[in-house]
């Protein structure tokens, strides 16, 4: 990717605002070495930076050390520890290996003096080979559902107005099956960006990074969360990643409807997993993402 025009001292970046669709805002980095960058995140819950933001961050430092005719292909990260958000992040890139189908970049994000995120990505050549995927599940256009943001803002309209994400991503959100599967959570939910992106796949996948990390994690105790936070109800239950994954099959562009059909099979000890598919429009299979959670009884 480009790099984008340095403002680390801008008040704008110290908040994480941005203005609304400005997913280059979101995905700003200084370059201040070779391998070096620093950024900027915004909330997901108060000081604390989006988990979404820091990976998307990241991989947008990587994406910044290989060549244009390598794509991202899959990142697997882990959440150390909460990133303070009136601070910015460093990422370093290790080049850790550069072969002639295959790039391998890994990322750590460093606040204080301690690791916040770890990022391990690779990238490789497009080459011809057979296409094959299963079919998207059935599913109302996002055109017929209910904007997720106005039913939000109507009932909890403070936390509502704190949702840095809603400045980038537009939202539907599609009823739940009618008939639930014992043990299994699910809920699909329709997003794209806000505003036309450039033709730049790195920007897309970077995009479909930070969304990846948008209500998945609540898709482990989908019975009780989003209701009370669309309800403006406190929250029954402490979420916080613990580790993220994300594949990219076929390219796509984030500023397209992507659905993203999220389920959680499973509970306990703690912790909560739960997977993504994420389709787009048309039904191409475009990536998987997949999650693990804390799951505690809020305080």
């Amino acid at each position: 990717m480009p790099a984008m025009p340095a403002t680390p001292t801008a008040p704008g970046h110290a908040t994480g605002r941005s203005p609304a669709g400005d997913f280059g805002g979101f995905l700003n980095l200084e370059q201040l070495d070779r391998d070096l960058f620093r950024g900027w995140c915004h909330a997901g819950i108060p000081l604390r930076a989006f988990g979404g933001q820091v990976a998307a961050q990241a991989l947008t430092a990587a994406g910044r050390t290989v060549p244009d005719d390598r794509a991202v292909h899959s990142l697997h990260g882990y959440f150390l520890r909460a990133g303070d958000t009136r601070r910015p992040l460093l990422y370093t890139v290790e080049r850790v290996r550069d072969g002639s189908s295959y790039l391998s970049r890994r990322v750590t994000a460093v606040q204080g003096g301690e690791i916040v995120f770890t990022l391990s990505a690779s990238f490789k050549k497009r080459e011809p080979a057979e296409d094959r995927q299963t079919t998207m599940p059935d599913t109302p256009d996002p055109g017929s559902l209910p904007d997720l943001y106005e039913i939000w803002s109507r009932n909890n309209p403070e936390d509502y107005a704190q949702a840095e994400f809603r400045r980038v991503l537009e939202m539907r959100h599609v009823p739940g099956p009618e008939v639930a599967t014992p043990g299994l959570t699910e809920q699909k939910l329709w997003m794209r960006s806000v505003e036309p992106l450039p033709d730049d796949p790195m920007l897309h996948a970077c995009a479909l990074a930070y969304a990846s990390d948008l209500f998945l994690a609540p898709a482990t105790v989908l019975s009780t969360e989003l209701p009370r936070m669309l309800r403006d109800e406190p929250p029954s239950m402490f979420l916080t990643s613990l580790d993220h994954a994300v594949w990219f099959h076929r390219p796509f562009r984030a500023d397209a409807w992507m659905l993203f059909a999220q389920r959680s099979p499973t509970a306990g000890d703690g912790r909560g997993l739960a997977f993504a598919d994420v389709w787009s429009l048309d039904g191409e299979l475009i990536a998987h993402v997949v999650q693990e959670t804390v799951v505690r009884p809020a305080r």
